[in-house]
């Protein structure tokens, strides 16, 4: 009985052993169906996805390659009309039309208060003297105004070319006409409060209001204008400002850095931060810092160094090293190499020494001394 019941043991552990290595593969194959169907649904998400970029892709090559087709367009009609522009004529081709007592005319690259006399040609002189009339002069359209092979960089801080587009190269200005109302074009100057427009071969246009200030656009997007107090603000392209005052005062505005620097005529310099941290410069070497908590730091030429802060503490540190404290409540400390020292109001003094003996004297003549330990060595009464 007992190897019976043995051998019965025995016998079904190998059943059990058999059903668990069948049931584990089918787990696993459970595992990898969940698996391969969540590939799918992810290839279909990545597949959607790809011929979304794709057709995105292709639209903007679509939209790139008729952009390039508009600007061949756009260069090929410029030139045209250039080139047929400069073959019409200038003054002899002009409709003699009468004109308002305000109306807009292009003047000579040439300032007015150093403007050479503009050679006409002989029938413009005839019809002048004979009847008073002026031909209509619109604004300048970059059309007219381009010049083959020439596209000279635009800079305000180099000269630029002040030659306008002749006929025959002797120094007749070419005009462009368009056929517009008189009254209607004297009235859109004065709303617009334009004196005077001049449209440059280089992109440059100017314009004279009746304010007296002057504007001067160039075809990078950098604008100059001239005020009537002789003051200049140019606004570059990169959206940084400069500003000429009358006064010599120079506004400098850093659009990326939000940083002003102002430079006076004596010299000064102030440079204010956008954390309303504030710097200036001084000619002789001085430089004086306000930070935005309200304390000040001030570095002299010399190499002294001098802190106030909110509360009222000065700070003196001079080119040797020494320290000056000075607090609010009227106490003082002096730190040198050797020793570290307060000084009360009341008259009281103390130091303490770097090998560690503090010495105190009262301000009634009492002294006291202590060493490095601590211990009273003297206390003179």
């Amino acid at each position: 009985m007992g190897e019976r019941g043995f051998n019965g043991e025995n016998g079904c552990r190998p059943l059990l052993w058999l059903k668990k290595e069948l049931h584990e593969p089918q787990e696993l194959r459970q595992q990898i169906s969940s698996l391969k169907q969540k590939l799918m649904v992810r290839e279909s998400h990545w597949s959607q996805a790809h011929s979304l970029l794709q057709s995105r892709v292709e639209a903007l090559t679509r939209e790139n390659q008729e952009l390039h087709t508009r600007l061949n367009l756009n260069k090929r009609s410029f030139q045209s009309a250039g080139s047929s522009a400069l073959q019409a004529g200038s003054y002899n081709t002009f409709e003699k039309r009468r004109e308002e007592p305000q109306r807009t005319h292009i003047r000579s690259a040439t300032p007015a208060f150093n403007k050479p006399s503009i050679h006409r040609t002989q029938q413009d002189n005839a019809n002048r003297r004979s009847v008073p009339k002026a031909n209509k002069l619109t604004e300048c359209t970059d059309n007219s105004l381009i010049q083959k092979g020439k596209d000279p960089a635009l800079s305000i801080d180099t000269p630029l070319n002040n030659a306008m587009i002749t006929q025959g190269g002797k120094g007749s200005l070419f005009y462009h006409h368009t056929d517009c109302n008189d009254t209607q074009m004297a009235s859109q100057a004065k709303k617009n409060n334009v004196r005077e427009e001049t449209c440059y071969p280089d992109g440059r246009v100017e314009r004279l209001f009746w304010n007296g200030c002057r504007v001067i656009t160039f075809r990078n997007g950098t604008k100059k204008e001239i005020g009537v107090d002789k003051s200049v603000t140019v606004t570059f392209f990169n959206g940084d400002v400069k500003r000429m005052l009358a006064d010599g005062t120079v506004i400098y505005y850093h659009c990326d850095a939000q940083t002003t620097h102002s430079t006076y005529p004596s010299g000064l310099e102030v440079v204010q931060f956008p954390n309303n941290q504030r710097e200036k410069h001084h000619p002789d070497g001085t430089r004086e810092i306000s930070f935005p908590d309200g304390t000040v730091k001030i570095l002299h030429s010399d190499g002294r160094d001098e802190s106030i802060f909110p509360d009222g503490t000065v700070v003196k540190i001079s080119q040797h090293g020494e320290k000056v404290v000075e607090f609010a409540n009227g106490q003082r400390e002096i730190h040198t190499s050797q020793y570290k020292r307060r000084m009360y109001p009341d008259g009281t003094v103390k130091t303490l020494y770097t090998n560690g003996r503090q010495e105190t004297k009262f301000s009634s003549g009492r002294v006291r001394i202590k060493n490095n330990e601590g211990i009273i060595i003297m206390d003179k009464k």
